[in-house]
């Protein structure tokens, strides 16, 4: 005797070896013994054999119409068996029945089960909304199935292209053209960004990976949103100094400046004008609004994106040319000491006359170690804070910078790359960073004094953190440190220049130290400047190998940092090479670029050979 059973949701089917009256020991085809109860039995039958049986059933099953056994069922529950004989006319065979059972079981749609081998035929409202779903659900997959016959024919469908970045970075598995991507993806054996480069609707590699910060930062395009003009004060008095800036060519956002003069005591007063948005709106502002959103001014080797708008910018850069609104910290100090024998703030406007640039003041950097002169415009001025920030850093016990650390500066002009070293700590880098310091630690002390709200960088234990209390900063050996030098680009530096400005005049801050705005600023900027700088990451990434392949450049020097990697001599790149043999870190190789990926940002090296320590 064979039996067909079923067993957690599928049909089974198997010799009967022993019986009892609740159970059946059964051997399936296969020679898998096993305990069945008797009320999963279906239907006992001697001939054909068990496999035989199911294969004649699915066979059968497929010549009978779903459409048709619906119509002849009546609306009340009934068991395969008798919906079998109905349809044969007659007692029917087990591949018959088997047959119906199986076709029943099938099209869940036409037949509801209730119980073992018992169904109830669908409402006929019912059936025609399912009937109509899945039809809807064949077109969509026919839908499906040509969008990824065309992607993988490298055409791209307009549906697929209007949702290019939701389905490079944020893929919704739901959608039906996620998966024709996806099938595209497997069909062609390329990853998406890839395939959507091979039909055109990514310009280039680099496009793809400026498109996730865009997509992260900017999904409703990066047009800043309608705002009234900015409006600094006209009232203000205007300084009595020959103020000028130091910044890289293409600088727009001019936050700092300095002034120099000789009293007459002999003692010199120092300036450090620092542009102030802060006056030209206001805390509630649209501008406010648009600069709490962006958070940062993001700076790619190519491009950036401000803060701020241009209107604002141009209202509060310090651009040469005329008096610019600004906040000044003014330094007596001794030239014999270089001890700082006073200071006073004030909220002024600053006469700048000049915007200096490093592609012309950088041979300086030299000239002051060696004592010489090249006889630039302001050069005695930049001498005296060079060497005022030399103190400074002295009093400080810490180094502006790392000993022998070095910064890359990347320019991009029609799609070519030059990667220029830069020396930290050079001269004119180390009396901008010193001022800097200064005076965001003395004002950060003058907030804290009158107990005013600002949010502090503090170091301790290593960690760096932002806090809403003055904290001390080891690194930078100050006992308190807040953002304020740098308003046009950061909006932590514009809230607390807020702060400041109400502190200047002895009026309320628009900021409590509980105060969710100021807390949730925090917040927000801790979290976009570290995304903001892993995207930096990236492009300069992108475009280190984007320079590789430029220069061709088939060996490279490196130093070893880590087993199986290696950082780059020429450039700030850091590649795998798992030949590398086991070097102390430090160790200087020779490598083979065997090739370049830009869109896995990755280079094929090789280990050649280890060089002599330099």
């Amino acid at each position: 005797m064979n039996v067909l059973y079923e067993e957690q949701g599928e049909f089974k089917v198997g010799a009967v070896l022993a019986r009892a009256p609740a159970s059946l020991q059964v051997e399936s085809p296969h020679g898998r013994r096993t305990k069945v109860k008797a009320a999963n039995v279906l239907l006992e039958f001697e001939q054909p054999a068990p496999a035989a049986l199911l294969a004649a059933a699915e066979a059968y099953a497929a010549t009978l119409d779903a459409d048709f056994l619906w119509q002849c069922c009546g609306d009340e529950e009934f068991g395969y068996l008798e919906l079998a004989r109905e349809y044969v006319g007659r007692e029917p065979t087990p591949v018959e029945a088997a047959g119906v059972l199986l076709k029943l079981h099938s099209a869940p749609v036409y037949f509801h089960r209730r119980g073992r081998g018992r169904f109830r035929r669908a409402p006929e409202d019912t059936l025609r909304l399912a009937l109509a779903a899945l039809e809807k659900k064949r077109r969509l997959l026919e839908t499906i199935a040509g969008w990824a016959a065309r992607l993988a024919r490298f055409e791209c469908p307009p549906e697929i292209a209007r949702l290019r970045d939701e389905l490079l970075y944020a893929p919704d598995r739901n959608k039906p053209e996620t998966k024709a991507l996806e099938q595209a993806c497997r069909d062609t054996g390329l990853d998406a960004a890839r395939l959507l480069l091979r039909c055109g609707v990514l310009a280039s590699p680099h496009d793809y990976h400026l498109g996730r910060f865009l997509h992260e930062f900017f999904p409703r395009g990066t047009d800043f949103a309608p705002h009234e003009p900015p409006a600094p004060p006209a009232d203000l008095p205007t300084a009595e100094v020959r103020a000028f800036t130091l910044d890289d060519a293409g600088t727009t956002e001019i936050d700092d400046a300095f002034s120099v003069a000789r009293l007459a005591g002999g003692e010199l007063r120092i300036g450090i004008h620092i542009a102030a948005p802060a006056l030209a709106f206001a805390p509630g502002s649209a501008l406010d609004a648009i600069a709490r959103e962006r958070l940062a001014t993001a700076y790619f080797p190519d491009r950036k994106y401000t803060m701020l708008p241009a209107d604002a910018i141009a209202a509060s850069t310090l651009a040469a040319g005329a008096p610019r609104p600004a906040i000044s910290l003014y330094l007596t100090v001794s030239p014999e000491d270089w001890r700082v024998r006073g200071r006073t703030s004030r909220i002024e406007r600053v006469p700048i006359a000049a915007n200096l640039r490093h592609g012309d003041y950088d041979a300086l950097n030299d000239a002051f170690a060696a004592g010489e002169s090249r006889g630039l415009a302001f050069e005695e001025e930049l001498r005296l804070l060079w060497r005022f920030a030399e103190a400074l850093e002295a009093r400080r016990g810490r180094p502006a910078a790392p000993p022998g650390a070095t910064d890359y500066v990347f320019r991009v002009e029609n799609g070519r790359v030059a990667i220029e070293p830069r020396r930290r700590g050079a001269p004119l880098d180390k009396l901008v960073s010193e001022l800097m310091i200064l005076a965001n630690s003395t004002w950060g002390e003058l907030l804290a004094e009158r107990d005013v709200a600002a949010i502090y960088r503090a170091q301790g234990a290593g960690k760096v953190r932002l806090s809403v209390h003055p904290e001390p900063h080891e690194a930078l050996g100050v006992a308190c440190y807040a953002w304020l030098t740098s308003p046009l680009r950061r909006y932590l530096d514009l809230v607390n220049q807020w702060q400041l400005v109400a502190a200047l005049e002895g009026r309320r801050p628009p900021f409590a130290r509980n105060s969710e705005a100021l807390l949730a600023a925090m917040r927000a900027f801790e979290t976009a400047a570290a995304r903001i700088d892993e995207h930096q990451r990236t492009l300069e990434q992108y475009w280190c190998l984007k320079w590789l392949e430029q220069e061709r450049v088939a060996e490279a020097e490196a130093s070893v940092v880590r087993e199986g990697a290696a950082r780059l001599a020429a450039i700030p790149l850091v590649v795998r090479v798992p030949s590398l043999p086991a070097l102390a870190p430090g160790a200087r190789v020779r490598l083979a670029v065997r090739g370049i990926d830009l869109v896995a940002l990755a280079a094929d090296c090789v280990w050649r050979e280890t060089l002599a320590a330099a």
